[in-house]
């Protein structure tokens, strides 16, 4: 299987400007052999492997009488030796962090800006199978792998879920159009979409999810960002205190004396991309990077960048704005002459033989090398 297609197949003839302007984050497109070679990343089996592993976070979704179960990874493989032949699937997230041929797959969606990429997800299921009418808070690309999968969709405003349910499934979902996709084919769906997959035999579904992380959550986590930066100096003082009626009271001195000091606090668009560049390549609190088992000397580090491929680890995210590179949530201001260099890592994720480095730029690379970050192969 080899994942690489030509562009204007994957968007089913349409441009990247087109699709951007018709369907992005506004209408669900259906496209008929997007990728016309593909049946999928691994099998059934190793998906099941996959989802037993440590570090990945998975989930079991069974139906049963009318309603369903969630259950959450760490499993074991006897959990699945159990199970009916019909109406259950297995989640697993993060594929790309495991198999490279999942990063080679996500690169066929680059015209989508890197800091808007989530995962690659992959869902396997036995007839039947499928996790109820839902709808995803993030713009999606399903692409069918093995097997065949019923999509039915619906644009509906009304986005009640029944109570109690494990899963956040819709309570009144009325389906507005309905295809089965087999491999190959490919759907993409905006945000609140709403959707429900059902497996008409043994089949497997790759979700490539683009995240719209809430401006709540964003607000929240830059305040958190700005504490370890700001610095306001002096202390409270109140030489000219007077007495109260009530001791109780805040008084309004207090008050304007603590608003000007907190008012001095200030932050500007640097200060914002600098928490965006950290923030949207921050590793997920389950990743976990591992140093090379034999780390080699920087003088034999920098004589392989000249003859070997520079290849970021699959779990490193890279980002940039303007001069600042962001590794994995880690900033790196870089006035070095090396940027479009490690912008094109950025971007490509892997550099050719590098003949002429500065020794900033190797000592930046070993850096990260010795942190698992990045590996030379």
């Amino acid at each position: 299987m080899n994942p690489m297609n030509n562009l204007s197949t994957l968007l089913g003839g349409l441009s990247v400007h087109d699709f951007l302007r018709d369907y992005w984050q506004k209408k669900p497109l259906l496209i008929r052999a997007a990728l016309p070679d593909f049946s999928g990343l691994l099998t059934p089996k190793q998906a099941i492997e996959l989802a037993c592993t440590e570090d990945v976070q998975a989930r079991l979704v069974i139906q049963r009488d009318g309603g369903f179960e969630l259950e959450q990874s760490p499993f074991k493989a006897r959990d699945f030796k159990g199970l009916s032949k019909t109406h259950w699937s297995v989640l697993v997230q993060g594929l790309n962090h495991h198999l490279s041929t999942a990063t080679e797959l996500l690169k066929q969606f680059d015209f989508i800006p890197h800091a808007r990429l989530d995962d690659l997800m992959v869902s396997y299921a036995p007839k039947g199978g499928g996790v109820g009418p839902h709808f995803d808070a993030y713009d999606v690309f399903l692409l069918q792998g093995m097997g065949h999968r019923r999509w039915q969709i619906s644009t509906q405003a009304d986005h009640t879920l029944i109570e109690g349910a494990p899963l956040r499934i819709l309570k009144n979902f009325k389906i507005e159009q309905e295809w089965v996709l087999g491999p190959g084919d490919m759907l993409y769906l905006p945000p609140h979409c709403a959707h429900n997959g059902i497996a008409e035999d043994e089949c497997m579904t790759y979700s490539i999810g683009f995240r719209t992380p809430a401006y709540q959550e964003l607000a929240e986590q830059f305040l958190v960002y700005l504490q370890d930066r700001i610095c306001v100096e002096g202390m409270y003082a109140d030489p000219e205190l007077k007495t109260q009626v009530h001791p109780s009271e805040i008084s309004k001195d207090m008050l304007n004396q603590v608003a000007s000091t907190i008012n001095q606090v200030r932050w500007d668009k640097e200060d914002i991309a600098n928490f965006l560049g950290c923030y949207l390549s921050e590793p997920k609190p389950h990743i976990f990077f591992d140093a090379p088992e034999e780390v080699l000397s920087l003088k034999k580090f920098k004589k392989s960048l000249q003859e070997k491929q520079l290849v970021l680890d699959l779990k490193s995210q890279m980002l940039c704005h303007e001069h600042t590179i962001y590794m994995n949530g880690e900033a790196t201001d870089s006035a070095l002459p090396d940027y479009n260099l490690l912008r094109e890592l950025a971007d490509n994720r892997q550099l050719n033989s590098l003949k002429s480095p500065s020794d900033e730029l190797v000592a930046l690379f070993y850096e990260w090398y010795q942190e698992g970050y990045l590996s030379l192969c």
